[in-house]
């Protein structure tokens, strides 16, 4: 039976084109939800970018026909804005006025004339209310992904017999064959399935706790080169640190992006900016001209415009946690570190008067060609699948691109650990000769007993 689905606001501002994303069902936008998109047609964020390519999508479409009586979709359906239906019974205590209230109204009015009505929204609440109305609702994505549990880690581990463990360390290398890989669910030992620059812990399987680390560089599985590195004194704790030592150092010409997962306290931030430093300060080979740091928060729902102070003291605030990692790295003195504040900040300080080390909100990526920047992308769980892919087109020559996050702290309204942009950016990017990727765990969170205790327990 074909389907009616009536589209929530949120559905097209996260995705105009979700209107096409249907097949031969018949598409519902109810009169409410153009007055919503109107609002947004002047607002300078993505949203109201999307709210003005929605506004082209369906004046394209209106050429086809009345728009409230219905127009031919590519799938094989309809669209049709809805205006009736405004005497369908909802609840006495929600305002009538509401949008969403005024959208389920919709919902309810269609399912009474007999349609199978499904109200798709990305707002928890508005289809818990559907629910409530026995109305069938669905979320919406638009690049969905698997559950985090099943996600691409870019690590895996693989048994071998202690002959070929010796000769790995002997040769340098060791054919895939000679690996296994043990699944828990089924209690058996199979081939791997292993993907270019996947990183390898490859335990004798007599003695499980002898292993050696390495990566598949699409041919066979290598050593590690830069797993004992210490960049301006940090020293890798675990072995999900050494993995990402070794994507963050590899040459921006052979691996240009680094995408990094995992819990708060694992030093994805700090290494991120200990490499970059020690390649530009310390290395000092015109290899890369600076770090550029960018946080996708400051600007996506946000306005700056209005705050006092140049651009550089408007996101000053949002900066925070860079400036806390930058205070460990220029004294690497537990001890002594913190009795001169003020010293200590006049280093971090400099570091931002030289030029070395430049903050920018996302936002002002668009349209640029970076070239041989250190560029730091800070919580990318917070990016949508269309702006991670809008950042790494921006990528130019000899620029290292690094994205870091934590699907489990995602602070934006309509996304998930499904469809933001870093887990995209990782199942997509899997298997490329272009991109290095690992995702750390709980028990490498190194900040403080307590980090670890809460990141695993909360």
């Amino acid at each position: 039976m074909k389907k009616t689905y009536v589209l929530d606001t949120n559905v097209i501002l996260y995705l105009p084109s979700a209107i096409f994303s249907f097949g031969d069902n018949d598409v519902v936008i109810p009169e409410v939800v153009l007055e919503e998109l109107d609002a947004f047609k002047k607002d300078k964020t993505d949203l109201g970018s999307n709210a003005r390519q929605a506004a082209r999508i369906l004046d394209n479409l209106r050429k086809k026909g009345k728009l409230n009586k219905g127009v031919d979709l590519p799938g094989g359906g309809k669209l049709r804005v809805e205006m009736n239906h405004l005497d369908a019974e909802i609840p006495k205590v929600w305002n009538s006025h509401k949008a969403d209230n005024r959208i389920i109204q919709v919902c309810n009015g269609l399912k009474k004339q007999g349609e199978d009505v499904v109200l798709v929204s990305k707002d928890i609440f508005e289809r818990i209310k559907a629910d409530t109305m026995d109305i069938e609702s669905e979320d919406f994505y638009e690049k969905m992904v698997p559950e985090y549990e099943s996600q691409y880690t870019g690590r895996i581990d693989v048994y071998t017999s202690p002959e070929k463990l010796d000769e790995f360390y002997q040769k340098k290398c060791i054919e895939v064959k000679d690996l296994l890989y043990y699944s828990n669910e089924l209690d058996e030992y199979s081939a791997p399935e292993l993907f270019v620059n996947e990183f390898l812990i490859i335990h004798n399987i007599l003695n499980p706790k002898k292993t050696a680390l390495g990566r598949f560089d699409g041919k066979k599985v290598v050593p590690l080169l830069f797993k004992d590195m210490t960049p301006l004194g940090i020293a890798p704790r675990n072995v999900g640190q050494k993995f990402m030592l070794e994507a963050l150092y590899l040459e921006a010409d052979k691996v240009p992006l680094v995408i990094v997962k995992g819990p708060a306290g694992t030093a994805k931030t700090l290494f991120s900016l200990a490499v970059g430093l020690q390649k530009i300060m310390e290395e000092n080979n015109g290899q890369y001209r600076k770090i550029l740091v960018c946080r996708p928060n400051i600007t996506m729902d946000e306005e700056i415009g209005f705050l006092p102070g140049t651009e550089q003291e408007k996101i000053s605030p949002f900066m925070r946690p860079i400036f806390d990692n930058l205070q460990i790295l220029v004294d690497s003195d537990e001890k002594e570190r913190y009795k001169n504040e003020k010293e200590l900040d006049d280093k971090v300080r400099e570091l931002f008067d030289r030029k070395i080390i430049n903050t920018e909100a996302v936002a002002y990526l668009r349209g640029r060609s970076i070239v041989k920047n250190w560029v730091i992308i800070d919580e990318a769980q917070n990016l949508s699948p269309k702006q991670v892919k809008a950042i790494i087109t921006r990528v130019g020559e000899g620029t290292k691109l690094i994205l870091i996050g934590d699907p489990e702290q995602i602070d934006h309204a309509f996304l998930d650990s499904r469809s933001n942009g870093l887990c995209y950016a990782a199942e997509k990017m899997k298997g490329s000769e272009l991109c290095c990727q690992v995702t750390l765990k709980y028990d490498e969170c190194e900040r403080s007993p307590l980090a670890y205790e809460s990141a695993k327990r909360l």
